[in-house]
């Protein structure tokens, strides 16, 4: 018998469903739990992805690559095991918010699956910045730290904006995850901070808190006055700015 309650298991799952590649479906029951109720989970997911960055890195510096290759490794498994979700979002937000005249043209950018010259350069400056701190940490369990800490921060802030901000589409991604209850918004912010404090230690741990938190504030005012609101492509874009955010901190700190 599991040591969780059943809703709690299957939040998480849930979360873990969305947010990765990991086959879970099979164990979940019926009827799932929506997106905006279990996104108190989110962070939890965070530190599952953090661990298979910190472990490919751990990987590759056992096999005598350099750090920066370890470090890339790392940057490609976390994009990997999330299907490149939150790269897609933040690439799309770019396109839409750089090539489009008005609202209704940036949206419609946003759902072509092509990509432009604004969403490849974003995604070169996401990649590189990551890869570029995680390759300062060197030390394998630093680098786990960093990684969980990051991707528990990004996930857990993102109930947020789901809550604060009002879809910019009826439809999709963004308009169809709901908005969770304020105690759930709560919860998530609470969990993510107390995983990244665990994680990088309580200065630094505080200073990626408050870093973050601004970066992906400032990614959510910016999406409010290009479209009005959030789609599925700015909260992916809102976690890659946290995400980016929360490994520079970390990385200044070990400097």
């Amino acid at each position: 018998m599991s040591a969780f309650p059943p809703s709690w298991r299957d939040d998480f799952l849930a979360a873990l469903g969305f947010f990765t590649r990991l086959p879970v479906g099979p164990v979940l029951t019926e009827p799932m739990p929506s997106l905006a109720a279990s996104s108190w989970a989110f962070p939890l997911v965070g530190v599952a992805v953090g661990l298979i960055g910190g472990l490919a890195f751990a990987i590759a510096l056992m096999l005598g690559l350099p750090v920066i290759a370890g470090a890339l490794i790392a940057v490609g498994a976390t994009a990997l095991v999330t299907g490149g979700l939150h790269e897609d979002g933040l690439a799309d937000c770019a396109d839409g918010f750089g090539g489009g005249a008005t609202r209704d043209d940036k949206l419609l950018i946003m759902r072509d699956s092509r990509i432009g010259v604004y969403g490849v350069l974003v995604l070169v400056f996401s990649i590189a910045l990551r890869v570029v701190a995680v390759s300062a940490l060197a030390d394998g369990w630093h680098v786990l730290g960093a990684l969980i800490a990051a991707h528990a921060l990004s996930r857990g802030f993102l109930p947020v904006a789901m809550q604060m901000m009002a879809p910019a589409r009826d439809n999709g991604l963004g308009a169809g995850a709901g908005k969770p209850e304020s105690s759930v918004v709560w919860s998530a912010a609470g969990i993510a901070i107390v995983i990244a404090l665990i994680a990088i230690g309580f200065r630094p741990g505080l200073s990626a808190v408050i870093a973050s938190g601004v970066t992906m504030v400032a990614m959510g005012f910016v999406a409010q006055r290009q479209i009005g609101g959030q789609t599925g492509d700015v909260l992916g874009a809102i976690e890659q700015c946290g995400e980016v955010a929360t490994l520079l901190t970390v990385a200044a700190w070990a400097s």
